[in-house]
């Protein structure tokens, strides 16, 4: 019993023995590859057209540079002393950046260069998508040498890629608005490390105009500061001269003042009649004076401001300069074919390794061994591969036709692994089902008997499908027996399948004889074990592979399979839903059938384990020996 339960549930007894296989090997990642490889080569091929495409139908642009310099220089009344040092901060460098990005600027250059009217400059520089698909059929017409002919020329302009019709005119504000906007797109200032140096791009289709319009930006923002500093400087003058005629009023106010009292010949101080309170009403000569030179000095001082700023109307000094002249660009700068294509490659391998790895994360289907034996609990004791071309049931002698294919390599391994199956008593009466029909079930019970045949072991072939009765129709054919024609005895019913080495129990007399119930079969394969030559008995069987029923059939037609010594669950890669053979798990143990492991055919992605096919053939030849010495 406890045999029983170890084979039932492997992976709780031999959690130890297969720690290792918990982990994701190579084997797993290249299997995971070459399963999705359509996947990730599509999704590779659809970004390298898109880069493709978007190099096709992209203009080259051309960015030409510039350099300036923000110097900081001193006020004028800071100059005259020692030596001062004035540096700017990021904000203030970062407000010169903002000026020369602003509307003024632009506009300055726009009105200079005249780019309103200018076609070059208002084309955008990204199409839409119909101008890039229009672009692809002129260079086809122009690879292919075809003539627009009226026809292609009504099929182009059914799909809307005729020629381009002339657009509504603009207003002139409009056209002012889209310059405005195509340069302040075009123009990139940016500030070089830490230093006071400014870079100022422009990027255009034309090389030329990417230079003249990088230089004449530089150029209007020295201009602008120029003109900014001069018109600072009238204002100022005008303020000045305003208040210097105040103050020469006052001054000579009160120089009239002063002069006017000297002449009445009144030299005295504070002895004059005041009030109650000792004040004087009448100012004396000290303090007209006074006054009047005060006067006189804020008249003298604001007269030489007046006089400094009248020189700098004269001449005005920017505080940056020109340091790098902007030259036309014998490169583009975009597109950049290879770094596209490059960038589209990688892209393209993510994109498509990540829905390749969507797939499998929603994908339930048996597509490992490990797959079976973490979500079912048995163990995988072999894998088949595509044996070709062929019928949806695959072929039933493979083994004969192709003896050293890999199918019938690892269907030799099949039959080491069942040999070496723990059960209570070797492996005699095997039966094989599946989930459904369409699995290689059929295929593989009569490949596997051939081997059985060819190993010297006399083997017989139930086929138990009646349903589906692959075995009967494949190898009997108009053979096969009729249920109106089945004998008493079972065994006189066993025919040899033609040009095979191995006897065949047609499925009609298995219904006919309802042999899917437990204790109908189990006298069968006793009487098959034993050989009476007075009964008229033939020699017993050295195996016995029954082909059962699948899930499909129902419960109770699976129930025969607790007679025999052990069952082999049939899964097809990719086909065979885990939750629907794992129903077919929990009925077979329900109803105490020995499970010796699952079969997976079809495997596109074999395991190294289940690729060392021949390491057991020789253990197989002990065991041939322990089977004969049974019968």
């Amino acid at each position: 019993m406890n045999r029983l339960f170890a084979n039932q549930w492997p992976l709780a007894t031999n959690q130890q023995a297969n720690a290792e296989q918990e982990f994701i090997g190579l084997s797993d990642i290249t299997g995971f590859l070459r399963h999705y490889v359509g996947t990730v080569t599509a999704c590779l091929a659809a970004a390298l057209l898109v880069a493709w495409f978007y190099n096709a139908t992209t203009d080259p642009v051309f960015t030409a540079s510039t350099q300036i310099l923000i110097e900081p220089k001193l006020p004028q009344h800071l100059q005259e002393g020692g030596e001062v040092n004035l540096s700017l901060d990021t904000a203030q460098v970062e407000s010169q950046i903002a000026v020369m990005q602003s509307e003024k600027i632009a506009s300055m250059v726009i009105d200079q260069l005249k780019l309103i009217e200018d076609a070059n400059f208002n084309r955008p520089q990204a199409p839409v998508l119909v101008e890039r698909f229009r672009k692809i059929k002129d260079v086809t017409v122009e690879a292919l040498g075809l003539q627009k002919n009226a026809s292609l020329i009504a099929l182009w302009g059914h799909l809307g890629l005729g020629d381009p019709q002339s657009s509504a005119k603009l207003t002139d504000y409009q056209k002012s608005r889209l310059s405005m906007l195509i340069f302040r797109n075009g123009l990139d200032v940016r500030r070089v490390g830490v230093s006071y140096a400014i870079d100022i791009s422009f990027t255009s289709a034309d090389p030329e105009g990417a230079a003249k319009i990088a230089n004449a930006t530089a150029d209007a923002f020295v201009h602008e500061q120029i003109d900014t500093k001069a018109e600072a400087a009238k204002e100022g003058g005008a303020w000045l001269e305003k208040r210097l005629q105040q103050l020469r009023t006052q001054m000579n106010a009160a120089m009239a003042r002063a002069q006017e009292f000297r002449s009445r010949h009144d030299y005295s101080v504070g002895n004059g009649p005041g009030d109650g309170d000792g004040i004087n009403p009448e100012p004396t000569l000290e303090e007209l004076e006074v006054t009047a030179d005060t006067y006189r000095k804020m008249y003298e001082s604001f007269l030489q401001a007046y006089t400094n700023s009248v020189s700098q109307q004269s001449y005005p000094v920017a505080d940056a300069r020109v340091i790098t002249a902007a030259t036309a660009p014998l490169s583009p700068s975009a597109p950049k074919p290879k770094l596209v294509l490059a960038f589209a490659g990688v892209a393209g391998l993510i994109v498509g390794i990540g829905l390749s790895f969507a797939r499998h994360s929603f994908d339930w289907t048996i597509r490992s061994p490990r797959h079976i034996r973490d979500n079912l609990g048995i163990e995988c004791i072999g894998e088949l591969p595509p044996a070709g071309k062929y019928r949806e049931f695959g072929n039933v002698d493979e083994v004969t036709r192709y003896p050293w294919s890999r199918y019938s390599q690892s269907l030799r391994k099949l039959r080491t692994e069942i040999s070496l199956a723990e059960t209570s008593h070797p492996v005699r009466f095997l039966g094989l089902t599946a989930v459904s029909n369409s699995s290689q079930k059929s295929s593989v019970a009569s490949n596997l008997a051939t081997l059985y045949s060819m190993s010297g072991l006399k083997t017989l072939l139930i086929d138990a499908d009646v349903r589906s009765s692959t075995i009967t129709t494949r190898l009997l054919g108009r053979l096969s027996i009729q249920a109106t024609e089945c004998q008493d005895h079972v065994q006189f019913n066993i025919m040899r399948a033609p040009g095979r080495p191995f006897d065949v129990l047609p499925s009609s007399v298995v219904d006919a004889k309802n042999l899917l119930v437990p204790r109908n079969m189990q006298a069968v394969l006793s009487d098959l074990s034993a050989s009476d030559p007075a009964a008229y008995q033939p020699a017993a069987y050295d195996i016995v592979i029954v082909d059962l029923p699948t899930l499909v059939s129902g419960a109770d037609d699976l129930i025969v399979g607790s007679v025999l010594d052990g069952v082999v669950l049939v899964a097809e890669w990719g086909k065979t839903h885990v939750d629907t053979l794992g129903e077919l798990v929990r009925i077979l143990q329900a109803t105490r059938t020995q499970i010796l492991g699952a079969l997976l055919t079809k495997a596109r992605a074999m395991t190294s384990k289940h690729r060392r096919v021949a390491a057991a053939h020789g253990s197989f030849g002990s065991r041939q020996n322990v089977w004969g010495d049974h019968t």
